[in-house]
């Protein structure tokens, strides 16, 4: 398959209704939000979420997470090793980084797609690849309501005198109802660069289609999480005259009059601006 020729950006609208949609480790996992209480989806959590559809798809995967390790390495270091080509430049004195990469690029989509920095304790080489797809946090569009609820342990974790009780107290939280968009692009020159080619685009658009299949769990149960839109635009040349911020501001999502507090995707108004010889490809969900 063909190197990427032309630049892509896109933009993505998803809502959450009774879910976590990213915890925040340093607030007792509690729903992210900035100081204006608007929701806030990390990029690291989004790019996660891509690598486990891509794996999904039998793509295979560097930076897998420990519950979808298919490949039996307990970690990166390892993974790497596995690899015989790696495995072979990372022994040699002098190490080409440029093939290093290359063949890092062949092996994972994940590395092709978003880059990898190579740097493990007693490997000659340190190698970072810069990868073509860039996606930016997602954010509310409405500040969100968060609501903590109370459990409690139904029963003893251990026995003896040490164990904890069986009302033992703990905390989840949630997202009553979240509206949040997020916009990414596909760099041509840096898809040079990592191969990155036509048929991993598509594999990507599908994985943003299909962001939340297969992840669910206690704090996103089945169906809590869905992707409304993603607006693919496919530009005709490497580098446009029209800028990604240009593009991504074409997309505009407002609250419908009257409505203080939104509950449902229905809430709020959605418009497309145009530019001309630039029509994205839309999916509904």
């Amino acid at each position: 398959m063909a190197v990427l020729q032309n630049k892509i950006d896109f933009s993505v609208i998803l809502t959450a209704k009774n879910a976590n949609p990213n915890g925040d480790p340093l607030n007792g996992n509690r729903p992210r939000e900035n100081y204006d209480g608007f929701g806030e989806i990390s990029d690291v959590c989004i790019k996660r979420k891509i690598r486990n559809r891509l794996q999904d798809m039998g793509e295979k995967i560097f930076v897998q997470s420990d519950d979808r390790c298919g490949d039996g390495f307990k970690s990166l270091h390892d993974r790497a090793k596995g690899c015989e080509t790696l495995a072979a430049l990372s022994k040699a004195k002098n190490t080409d980084r440029d093939e290093y990469a290359k063949a890092a690029c062949a092996e994972w989509i994940d590395v092709r797609s978003f880059g990898q920095v190579f740097a493990f304790k007693g490997d000659s080489v340190s190698v970072g690849v810069r990868g073509p797809v860039s996606i930016q946090m997602a954010e509310s569009i409405s500040p969100v309501d968060i609501v903590s609820m109370q459990i409690t342990k139904s029963v003893n974790g251990e026995s003896g005198k040490e164990s904890k009780a069986s009302d033992t107290m703990g905390s989840k939280h949630r997202v009553d109802f979240g509206l949040y968009v997020f916009h990414g692009s596909i760099n041509v020159q840096l898809a040079e660069k990592t191969g990155f080619t036509e048929e991993d685009a598509e594999k990507i658009h599908e994985a943003l289609e299909t962001l939340f299949e297969n992840d669910c769990s206690s704090a996103r149960p089945e169906g809590s999480m869905e992707v409304r839109r993603v607006y693919w635009y496919k530009h005709e040349c490497k580098t446009p005259t029209n800028s990604s911020a240009k593009v991504h501001r074409l997309l505009k999502v407002t609250l419908r009059d009257g409505i203080d507090r939104p509950k449902c995707f229905e809430d709020y108004d959605i418009t497309l601006d145009k530019l001309e010889g630039l029509d994205p490809e839309i999916f509904e969900g």
